[in-house]
């Protein structure tokens, strides 16, 4: 039938993980909701410890508390959805709730790939130009540089919302992931979406290709500017500031890349749904044990803050 002879959908059925036992679902419930009480308390642990130590109130913590931020969110764009579905038998999602959901996470996740970049333009700064990094990074330019990537992020998660969105629905209704995806909502288009798929690529492109390539010029720099460096602990110091971050561009980036830069013909919801796991719950949860567990100064605020909170 042509669109016009099908009825066009109201709601979607967000499938998730419904195919499971009670039992095996109840397990789920369990462990997803262990990984956002973690993730939440995880995060608002660092974005207190960063906000509280007035050493720390420097422009790589001040992005550092940006990502918490936008970590917190974006776990509670997906997990409190899932975690309901996970135990009830309703399903549906309306579809203004849908666009809702794909707006904020597409608008979070493109954020944090900003953020990520200017982290690294940051150390890029502060280790190649010591000398200039007061005068380059100060409190004004970097609160500039904040809003614009919080306001970049709104315009293009926008843009590509809407973009999916003005196709028809009609006839299938049922989203073979557990939260609204770019890939699987597309699947359900009672149209061709070949053009959509086109944009969908090259939005992925401009959002994720463009910042790693930024990323990956200043850690060329960096690490040519640390190997001139004499002093082994001077060295190993610079480089300890980069790893954590590092570690972080390498998972999300990776996941990122593998979902949203394929054509959606050679994709497959299984393997969709695998790494939106991990990167809409897995890594907010690890990106606060990651930036303080392998940041001395971080370790050493905690340790001071709770020692201190233990003799009060």
């Amino acid at each position: 039938m042509t669109p016009e002879n099908q009825t066009l959908v109201t709601e979607f059925i967000l499938l998730g993980f419904s195919d499971f036992s009670l039992p095996a679902r109840c397990l789920l419930f369990s462990l997803f909701l262990s990984l956002y009480i973690l993730t939440l308390l995880g995060n608002m642990l660092v974005f207190l410890i960063l906000t509280v130590e007035p050493h720390l109130h420097t422009p790589m913590y001040f992005f550092l508390r940006n990502l918490s931020i936008i970590e917190i969110c974006l776990i509670s764009t997906t997990v409190p959805r899932m975690l309901i579905s996970l135990l009830i038998e309703d399903k549906s999602i309306s579809i203004l709730g849908c666009v809702l959901q794909m707006y904020f996470f597409l608008f979070l996740a493109t954020v944090e790939c900003f953020f990520l970049a200017a982290m690294a333009y940051d150390r890029y700064v502060a280790i190649c130009n010591p000398l200039h990094y007061t005068t380059v990074m100060t409190k004004r330019k970097c609160n500039m540089l904040v809003a614009l990537l919080w306001v970049a992020g709104m315009l293009f998660s926008a843009g590509r919302t809407s973009f999916v969105f003005s196709l028809p629905f009609c006839g299938l209704n049922v989203l073979d992931h557990f939260f609204c995806d770019i890939s699987p909502v597309l699947r359900l288009a009672c149209l061709d979406t070949h053009t959509n798929d086109q944009v969908t690529v090259i939005s992925g492109v401009m959002i994720i290709v463009l910042p790693f390539l930024l990323i990956v010029a200043s850690y060329i720099f960096i690490l040519s500017s640390i190997g001139k460096i004499s002093s082994s602990e001077s060295r190993e110091k610079a480089f300890s500031t980069c790893t954590a971050h590092l570690t972080s561009v390498t998972l999300f980036y990776g996941a990122a890349m593998l979902t949203y830069l394929q054509p959606r013909s050679s994709s497959s919801a299984d393997r969709d749904r695998l790494f939106a796991l991990f990167y809409a719950i897995v890594m907010p949860m690890l990106n606060p044990m990651i930036y303080s567990l392998r940041n001395k100064e971080v370790k050493g605020a905690l340790t001071r803050r709770f020692s201190r909170n233990r003799y009060v």
